[in-house]
């Protein structure tokens, strides 16, 4: 008969442990070369069904507004969107309306996969409008704000 061979340090002894042929619940072991014959017991459980989870409700600002940002079209004439290159949380608004910026100024702090993010206006000009508030989630390619 051929064992399958294993070997196990228990509270520092070693065991070499062979394991045989299991035939109707009874295995063929080799505990350090001793033949023992173990009984396997049938431990069977009954299948437990559990109910799916349900969704969470969106979180909402105080307000009672939806807090995640959707990608939105970009409208004729606004000026340039700044976009979340990938989904996070809004930590911090570097700028404010009006304000002059330059294409390499870091306008937003967004947190991914517990990483901060500068995001760069990408253009040079004045900020049109800013669509998030800090704390805001957003989805990939919405837009942050605008500038003109």
């Amino acid at each position: 008969m051929k064992f399958k061979e294993y070997k196990y340090k228990i509270n520092g002894t070693l065991y070499k442990v062979g394991i045989g042929d299991i035939d109707h619940g009874v295995a063929e072991v080799q505990v350090n070369g001793t033949p023992y014959k173990v009984e396997i017991e049938d431990n069977k459980v009954a299948a437990v069904k559990v109910a799916a989870p349900k969704a969470a409700a969106a979180p909402r600002t105080a307000t009672g507004e939806k807090v995640i940002a959707k990608p939105a079209p970009k409208a004729a004439g606004s000026g340039s969107p700044v976009k979340a290159p990938l989904p996070g949380v809004v930590l911090d608004i570097l700028v404010q309306v009006g304000q002059e910026v330059k294409a390499s100024d870091t306008v937003v702090n967004l947190e991914a996969m517990k990483m901060e993010n500068s995001i760069k206006a990408g253009v040079d000009g004045k900020v049109a409008s800013i669509a998030v508030s800090k704390g805001d989630s957003v989805l990939e390619g919405a837009v942050l704000l605008t500038i003109a």
